[in-house]
């Protein structure tokens, strides 16, 4: 269905191409990266890899002023590692895959856009209880994620508010925090909408999919599980920033502890007039995962503190820091970013626990345990 409907979008754009007023515009751009990985208590302690994530955009004004306009994006992950402990001993691995490619039709209040993309939205920055649809590490200053199949639209009114629908189909991989998978050639839909209030906003989230347990262990065996995911955010920016980002997750047959999911997030922000300015930022998570809802009878609870301090017009030291209060494990993430004339340098330092912090790892290097090193050239056309 995403895949036809991009297909009829292409079509339409062929037809109107004659009436384009303006040039259209075809742009290529690219980002090229290459990093280095020490961790001592990893088996084969040394990896190395590089990715390229070509860019090619064009768009056709339909207008001469070129608000309405239809534009297509497409770009690949190309990306390559090895890793060894010595010379006679490397493992490599490496994939091309489809990044995003999608077609878009917009206007001055609305756009419609369909194929491989990036839905994302919530208001928490680590400990993210709406991250549904991308695995984004919030360590990761490159941000790569899978994107998803879908169809999205949106709506901008005056006031700022906007509502949005979507529709996923033909996604084979778990998003987010899924553990199950969707049962194959099912639709997944849903919407939001954002609200302005006083001094921040407010977002109401849904989305509801067919979920499969079919080749799960421990657990009953169902082809098509009804699940429906619930989601509140608000943000306040006052004297600090204030927010509150939840998701509450049902799946409609017994599952035992993966029939109900609750995340809930509070977290605040301020920036200190130190030097340059130190933002610091706190969050909470509790989650719980129960046979009845709401029941926290399963609870865990996470803390992330994140800061960030300009050294200079063109050096930036940020660091990320988790702990699970259940387990009493914690993660710490440094990182040291300094811009050269045509390429960004990055030194950072880690250290990660054997058991997952809490946070959605985008890339294996990011999930290594233990302490550990990672130096990181990054080039952008």
């Amino acid at each position: 269905m995403i895949r036809a409907g991009l297909i009829l979008l292409i079509s339409c754009s062929l037809l109107v191409h004659a009436k384009a007023q303006e040039k259209e515009k075809l742009i290529f751009n690219g980002q090229l990266s290459a990093f280095g990985n020490f961790s001592p208590d990893v088996k084969n302690e040394f990896l190395f890899g590089g990715r390229y994530i070509p860019e090619l955009s064009y768009a056709i004004p339909l207008d001469s002023t070129g608000i309405n306009k239809i534009d297509f994006f497409a770009s690949a992950n190309i990306s390559g590692s090895a890793n060894f402990h010595s010379l006679d001993d490397i493992n490599a691995d490496g994939s091309i895959d489809p990044y995003r490619i999608w077609a878009r039709y917009s206007g001055n209040q609305f756009e419609v856009r369909v194929g491989l993309q990036k839905i994302d939205f919530g208001v928490a920055t680590v400990l993210r209880p709406l991250q549904w649809f991308n695995q984004v590490d919030p360590r990761d200053p490159l941000a790569i994620t899978n994107g998803v199949y879908a169809a999205l639209g949106r709506y901008y009114f005056l006031n700022n508010a906007n509502i949005w629908f979507w529709t996923l189909y033909g996604n084979k991989e778990t998003k987010g925090y899924e553990v199950l998978k969707t049962t194959p050639k099912t639709p997944e839909i849903g919407g939001r909408i954002q609200y302005p209030i006083p001094r921040g906003e407010i977002g109401l989230s849904y989305h509801h999919r067919q979920a499969s347990s079919e080749n799960q262990e421990l657990i009953p065996h169902y082809e098509k599980i009804p699940e429906n995911r619930y989601g509140l955010d608000v943000k306040f920016d006052v004297t600090i920033g204030l927010w509150l980002e939840g998701s509450h997750i049902h799946k409609s047959m017994d599952l035992g502890i993966l029939t109900n999911q609750t995340l809930l997030n509070v977290g605040a922000d301020y920036t200190f007039g130190i030097g340059s300015g130190l933002n610091v930022v706190g969050e909470h998570l509790l989650g719980t995962s129960d046979q009845e809802a709401f029941s926290f009878e399963n609870p865990s609870n996470s803390t992330a503190v994140t800061l960030a301090y300009p050294l200079g017009l063109f050096d930036n030291l940020s660091a990320v820091s988790t702990y699970n209060w259940e387990g009493s494990y914690a993660s710490v993430f440094l990182n040291y970013q300094h811009q050269f004339p045509k390429f960004l340098g990055y030194i950072m330092a880690f250290y990660n626990p054997d058991t997952r912090a809490g946070l959605i790892e985008s890339e294996p290097e990011y999930s290594l345990t233990g302490p550990g090193i990672r130096l990181m050239l990054v080039y952008n056309h």
